[in-house]
């Protein structure tokens, strides 16, 4: 299934993120999450690249795993970073030859002291232009509703996203963000812009108030001062956090859904109890 089809169909598309473990044991919890989330009917999930190109063939395998074994659609997570141009064009052959037809294309955030390679690409529009002058994948870009920390302005930063898009972007999926006014504002101004591709809010269940600021903060995002005081008063316990980031999550998912948005993309942090219970709390109405 070519992911951009799916905006199409007129119903909310539901969507989760995984990233690539470290260890064996925990490529075996990811399984079983990916199953467990199975049984909600995802449209796809994703998994994602890692810092440096450092799980590149991580990233395969599972994709490959998810796709062929567990039988949901999966979209691969591909970055400038780390890799030559002949590098990158051998994963894309590789995943063009497994039948994976979706890939997200990113520029990456750079480590300290990182120097592309000889020839390498520096930002997505690039990679997504290679990619569309060579393959036939259905391309999802990266967008931030809060303007990407290394843009020196938000209008720089849609003048960069225009690029992408131009470049041959089918859809986009958001940076995390924990006020949807951050992303209805942001939307209006990529329509003005001329965007026209699904913008697809990206949520981020918190099962850690630290993992969550930590995250805010590399993304150049906010956190409602609202949220950071329910955070605070409960962040000594694992379970009443985890509460609190479910009920804020879902009242973020019921507004958008309700305000027609294309889709619902989860940073699930490689867990499935709390993006379950969003699911659940939303079946329920």
């Amino acid at each position: 299934m070519r992911i951009a089809d799916a905006y199409g169909r007129g119903r909310p598309v539901f969507s989760f993120e995984f990233f690539p473990p470290k260890t064996d044991k925990g490529f075996a919890a990811l399984y079983r999450t990916v199953t467990d989330l199975k049984r909600l009917n995802p449209d796809f999930v994703s998994v994602t690249w890692g810092a440096g190109g450092s799980t590149r063939r991580k990233t395969l395998e599972i994709v490959l795993k998810i796709q062929r074994d567990i039988g949901v659609t999966a979209m691969a997570h591909l970055s400038c970073i780390g890799s030559t141009r002949d590098q990158l064009t051998e994963t894309l052959d590789r995943l063009d030859e497994a039948g994976i037809e979706n890939l997200l294309a990113l520029g990456g955030d750079w480590p300290p002291d990182y120097r592309p390679p000889p020839g390498a690409f520096v930002y997505a529009n690039e990679l997504t232009g290679f990619i569309r002058s060579r393959w036939g994948f259905c391309l999802g870009g990266a967008c931030y509703p809060e303007t990407h920390r290394a843009a020196p302005s938000p209008e720089v930063d849609l003048e960069n996203l225009v690029r992408k898009v131009n470049a041959g972007s089918d859809f986009l999926i958001t940076q995390l963000f924990f006020d949807n006014a951050d992303y209805f504002a942001f939307v209006e101004r990529a329509r003005d812009a001329g965007i026209g591709v699904p913008i697809v809010p990206g949520i981020m269940p918190i099962i850690s108030a630290a993992s969550a600021r930590r995250m805010t903060s590399l993304g150049g995002g906010r956190m409602p001062p609202e949220l950071e005081r329910s955070l605070a008063d409960v962040e000594h316990d694992d379970a009443l956090t985890m509460q609190v980031g479910v009920e804020w999550a879902t009242l973020q998912c019921r507004e958008l859904r309700e305000r027609g948005v294309p889709g619902i993309h989860f940073y699930t942090l490689n867990k499935s109890l709390a993006t379950r219970s969003i699911f659940q709390s939303l079946l329920e109405g």
